[in-house]
């Protein structure tokens, strides 16, 4: 069943349900001006009108009603110098806003975005992406966005539906979504580069509780600790995935307490941070590493050996045969 507003809409026609789609290849009109394509459903569109008698009529919107919602549009897109051209004459970012100002004339309850930025280069994508945003905080209305880009999910999304294989797996903030994923598949589809994973053992010492594998042994913090306990389902010892996100480990010094060593197998330098390809005992691991942090212990390159820790509550941790989140 489908309710837009608390109405039920299953039976209701699609063009009477107040919804406005925004497609992945714009589908304007060729033949059609700028104006004449974000005016069309205006001009489509009856308005319910009382009379003297008490009387319904359906009548067509006037003109200069459709004329004022056409040049607001094209004012917010900041397109009404193209208004005249026709779509072929229009870049791809130009031909999005159009389809975008084409639905919001019709002040919809609900916009629905089939990967509207997808077609774009890079560059045009972030910028198209920053007037979505901008977008959303002045017109009324639920935007429901499909996207496989994580980054417009988490930029663009008050609530993000995670789905995989047609079944919802998460429903949640984009904070809540990175920091408390509900399962495995959540946890590595958010988050650049995507988080690591290893076989650990959980194993549990009275009230608290330890990460263990052949070269690691963390003790959890308290709070992670009563969290653990409340859905512990008897036992000392289970098998465990276990998850740190490449930002949550940090560079450490031989023989510290809780580092790890590994071998540097690739390295990416991204500007600002190093993404470090290392091959630990427990798995493979991408470290993300400030330069800054770098220019003091030198260059890293492939082959050499560093040592590696994580940070306090950096660890998730996942049932080993459903997937799910533990805490």
């Amino acid at each position: 069943e489908l309710f837009i507003d608390g109405k039920q809409m299953n039976d209701v026609a699609p063009k009477d349900r107040d919804i406005a789609m925004v497609f992945q290849n714009y589908a304007l009109y060729p033949h059609m001006t700028v104006y004449e394509n974000i005016a069309f459903p205006l001009k489509l569109k009856k308005i319910a009108e009382t009379d003297a008698d008490g009387k319904t009529h359906l009548k067509k919107m006037p003109n200069d009603e459709i004329d004022r919602r056409v040049r607001e549009a094209a004012e917010i897109l900041d397109i009404t110098q193209f208004l005249d051209r026709k779509p072929k004459a229009l870049s791809g970012g130009q031909r999005q806003r159009v389809a975008i100002g084409r639905a919001i004339v019709r002040d919809p309850k609900v916009f629905l975005m089939d990967e509207p930025l997808s077609n774009l280069d890079a560059k045009l994508r972030n910028q198209m992406r920053a007037e979505l945003i901008k977008l959303r905080h002045e017109i009324k209305g639920t935007f429901i966005y499909v996207t496989h880009d994580q980054t417009e999910a988490m930029t663009l999304g008050d609530r993000i539906v995670v789905m995989k294989d047609g079944v919802v797996q998460q429903i949640a903030t984009p904070q809540e979504v990175f920091n408390h994923p509900a399962n495995i598949f959540v946890a590595g589809f958010i988050g650049v580069p995507q988080m690591n994973f290893f076989d650990a053992q959980l194993v549990r010492s009275g009230n608290g509780f330890t990460v263990k594998t052949e070269d690691m042994n963390v003790a959890l913090a308290p709070e992670t600790c009563a969290q653990l306990a409340l859905n512990w389902d008897g036992g000392d010892v289970k098998e465990i995935t276990a998850g740190v996100r490449p930002e949550q480990i940090l560079l450490a010094d031989k023989g510290e307490e809780g580092a790890l060593q590994g071998t540097v197998e690739v390295t990416e330098l991204m500007g600002s941070t190093e993404h470090v390809h290392v091959t630990a005992p427990d798995g493979q691991f991408v470290l993300i590493i400030p330069v800054v942090d770098l220019e003091a212990k030198g260059a890293l390159k492939a082959g050499d050996t560093i040592w590696f820790k994580f940070e306090k509550n950096a660890t998730h941790l996942f049932d080993k045969v459903s997937g799910k989140n533990l805490i």
